[in-house]
């Protein structure tokens, strides 16, 4: 698709420039973050959809509308944000998650308290290239954080997972480890999968990737879910590549939609992501298993949404 035509098609379905126009829900009641963790979780919103000038101005303004990341990091506890860092490919390219983003998510990490704050990704190209060109080694680092080494077969741990496309699988031990999970991916067109957003994120948990393609890719993406649900999911949309996904071609694979949008419901987050790549949640084969399965909710106008303008 080009880029003139996907931008039309986008502004169709109210998606352009990055602003998701999904079933109103909560508006904006200017709360804290401090008020918003002293309300009852059922007045929450389920999903925050917001268009603004900044990864980390948009994490800022959707994490406090969430309640805050004190309610999902206490005290002492050991986080895993799982960013994409699978390519190397300069921010620009949307290719892997924003190193803004990635730094923000740490920080409220730590400010709320977390031990430490794990970052890992098994990367597709070459990890310390991949972590350089990215921006996301350096940024991790300065923001407090600390790279798990995903490179070596070592650091994976056989699991049984019983779903019904994979049953076994090599999973890192960070993901079984940890107290928290937080899946940050970029929103990408992706020409196996449709779309590669947060369940597919998951994806770089595993150390044998092409077993997903030799037994199913899409209930592969969704069984995993057996193993390890994220505790929150912060989908990066800033800048989206749109084809040629999931590492991009040229600049003109890549559309500037200014958004992010964040949910503790995986299927939600996806579903409500994949519309802004024009794609129905329902036609995206991951999904439509993981919401049959009971993993979240796929029918978005059975959710309370805010959508938020910075």
């Amino acid at each position: 698709m080009e880029r003139r035509e996907f931008l039309k098609k986008s502004l169709a379905l109210g998606l352009g420039a990055g602003v998701l126009f999904l079933p109103k829900g909560l508006r904006t009641k200017g709360l804290m973050a401090g008020t918003a963790r002293a309300l009852a979780e059922e007045q929450l919103p389920d999903l925050v959809a917001l268009r603004g000038p900044s990864p980390e101005a948009m994490f800022d303004r959707g994490i406090a509308a969430l309640g805050g990341m004190g309610r999902f990091v206490k005290t002492g506890q050991t986080v895993v944000v799982k960013p994409n860092i699978s390519w190397n490919v300069a921010p620009e390219g949307a290719a892997n998650t924003s190193p803004a983003l990635v730094a923000q998510v740490i920080k409220h990490c730590l400010e709320a308290g977390a031990k430490r704050v794990y970052v890992m990704d098994h990367s597709i190209e070459y990890w310390e290239r991949t972590l350089s060109i990215s921006g996301i080694g350096e940024a991790l680092k300065a923001a407090g954080g600390v790279y798990a080494p995903a490179e070596d077969v070592k650091y994976y741990h056989n699991v049984d997972v019983n779903g019904s496309t994979l049953k076994a699988t090599q999973v890192h031990e960070s993901i079984l480890e940890n107290d928290v999970l937080i899946s940050v991916p970029v929103l990408k067109n992706h020409g196996g999968s449709g779309v590669t957003i947060a369940m597919k994120n998951l994806m770089g948990c595993v150390w044998n990737r092409r077993e997903y393609h030799s037994k199913g890719l899409q209930g592969c993406i969704a069984d995993f879910l057996h193993v390890r649900k994220p505790d929150l999911c912060v989908v990066d949309a800033y800048r989206v590549v749109t084809k040629h996904g999931p590492r991009g071609g040229s600049p003109e694979d890549v559309v500037e939609m200014k958004a992010q949008i964040l949910s503790t419901d995986i299927v939600a987050v996806d579903a409500a992501s994949a519309m802004m790549l024009g794609r129905e949640p329902s036609d995206v084969g991951h999904i439509r298993i993981a919401g049959a399965a009971g993993f979240g909710q796929i029918d978005l106008t059975k959710l309370k949404i805010e959508r938020l303008t910075l």
